[in-house]
């Protein structure tokens, strides 16, 4: 669209103004007539396809930092709106003059169909995201106008220059930061409150400082940098919450940094969860921190209880002995452990979904994620894989870590889907759930909430939500999060 600018004239060459007819009088005023194009902008988020055990609540569960990063660093020269295809159809009436679609590997082939539907009525359309920025290389040259390898922050500004004068490239490679001070916050103001469970998410850090096969960091093209303290601190009081989930792929990369930016948030009294890595358990004065400055529960990427499937994809900073101690220390503390597994690995069998259960129960581990192992293309574990000719399925839309789509070497297929589906079943049979029970009274209600009303009824829980509607249950959970 095009903007119409006045400027109050200060100093310049009138006589070449004039003769130009850029001078005209507003309230009495000599003013300059200044025309520049100022762009609408749309950011979408792909439908996500729901795992077996998801309900609306998990793709409710927080908006994508990613774009409101990007739109908070576009936003003074364009016009930004934000779609999320999970919450609401795509309004592909309303036509931009430019479209960005943030793309993990599963929403590729709905981000390549939205993509066309734009495409045919002249607009531009980039890609970035972590799909993109780590298998570039493998995404149909045709599917976008444009990609985004990289952060948005060195990429996205010369973008919008480029599309403003139809000089589009065909892919924009970020520099590595300099710095964390270099991070962009994400625009928090856009964010519909009443669409979400939880809204009040922050970024400390981007990445991750290891290299775990199967992960999207061992492909070497992501870099591990945390933000200036000042900044996220800044971000937490936009929320106006005192929950806050902390939503790095590991929250403790850098023990230093993290240290002192707990030693920060004592003071706002927070009730917080992150995710980090075993490595916590080598820090007791960290946990007691942590502790203190109000971690309710953090999320662990256990994977497995064997050695040898550990092994298999180079996680060699875990072990089942240590998984206990940890356990033990953070209960004693009255932290909930939230438990990521992933079966399929070499050297699991039918015999390791029993074996894994039994182990949660006799640990009381609070909340438990269990995934199928997923080569994701760029990754070290797809490149193995890939070498072996044991990927027989390339349906992107199934790698959301659900389906079998590489031959198990210990198990059939069938046996894989099958332990997968039977493990999360007991897990969340009232009677486990009883079984996992937390011995620290403090954590029950959570405990009870999140395994109930998430996990074993959250298909009843999600209808109660759409017939009270999210806005409301969404608008209640605002007030009483600023009082908890």
């Amino acid at each position: 669209m095009w903007e119409i600018i006045l400027i109050n004239i200060v100093s310049t060459d009138r006589m070449f103004l004039y003769a130009k007819g850029l001078i005209i009088f507003y309230n009495n005023v000599e003013h300059l007539l200044y025309k520049r194009f100022y762009m609408k902008v749309k950011l979408i988020q792909p439908r996500m396809l729901k795992r077996p055990m998801d309900t609306d609540l998990k793709i409710r569960m927080s908006p994508h930092l990613g774009l409101l990063t990007v739109a908070n660093i576009i936003r003074y020269e364009c016009e930004v709106t934000i779609e999320n295809e999970n919450i609401r159809a795509i309004d592909f009436d309303d036509v931009p003059d430019l479209v960005g679609i943030a793309v993990t590997v599963d929403v590729l082939p709905r981000a390549i169909e939205i993509a066309s539907i734009y495409k045919e009525t002249g607009v531009k359309v980039i890609a970035g995201g972590i799909h993109i920025t780590t298998a570039s290389n493998t995404i149909p040259k045709e599917a976008f106008d444009s990609l985004c390898i990289g952060f948005a922050e060195n990429t996205w500004p010369q973008i919008i220059e480029d599309a403003k004068h139809g000089r589009l490239q065909s892919q924009y490679v970020s520099a590595p930061l300099e710095s964390g001070d270099d991070i962009a916050s994400p625009a928090y103001d856009l964010i519909d409150k009443t669409d979400y469970l939880w809204y009040n998410v922050v970024s400390t850090s981007r990445s991750c400082p290891h290299r775990c096969d199967f992960c999207y960091n061992s492909s070497g093209t992501h870099q591990y940098i945390n933000r200036n303290i000042e900044d996220v601190l800044e971000d937490i009081k936009k929320l106006g919450t005192k929950h806050i989930m902390f939503i790095d792929d590991n929250f403790i990369g850098n023990i230093s940094w993290t240290k002192q930016f707990l030693e920060r948030i004592k003071p706002l009294k927070l009730n917080w969860n992150a995710a980090v890595t075993m490595k916590i358990g080598q820090h007791p004065e960290l946990m007691d921190l942590m502790k203190e400055t109000g971690c309710q529960s953090l999320f662990i990427g256990f994977e497995s209880i064997s050695s040898q499937s550990l092994s298999s994809v180079h996680k060699m900073q875990n072990n089942r002995e240590e998984f206990e101690r940890l356990i033990n220390e953070l209960h004693k503390r009255g932290i909930m452990v939230n438990a990521s597994f992933v079966f399929g690995l070499d050297g699991d069998t039918p015999e390791t979904f029993k074996n894994t259960l039994n182990w949660i129960i006799s640990q009381k581990i609070d909340t438990i994620t269990s995934h199928i192992v997923t080569p994701y293309p760029g990754t070290e574990f797809y490149k193995r894989m890939e070498e072996q000719n044991r990927i027989f399925d390339y349906d992107l839309s199934k790698y959301n870590t659900s389906h079998v789509v590489v031959s198990p070497l210990g198990m059939s297929k069938e046996e894989l889907e099958k332990g997968y589906l039977w493990i999360y079943k007991e897990l969340y049979s009232i009677k486990n759930i009883f079984r996992r029970m937390p011995k620290t009274m403090g954590t029950i209600p959570a405990y009870l909430t999140f395994n109930f009303f998430y996990r074993r009824f959250g298909h009843f829980t999600a209808k109660v939500c759409n017939l009270l509607t999210y806005k409301r249950i969404g608008l209640f959970a605002e007030k009483l999060s600023r009082y908890m």
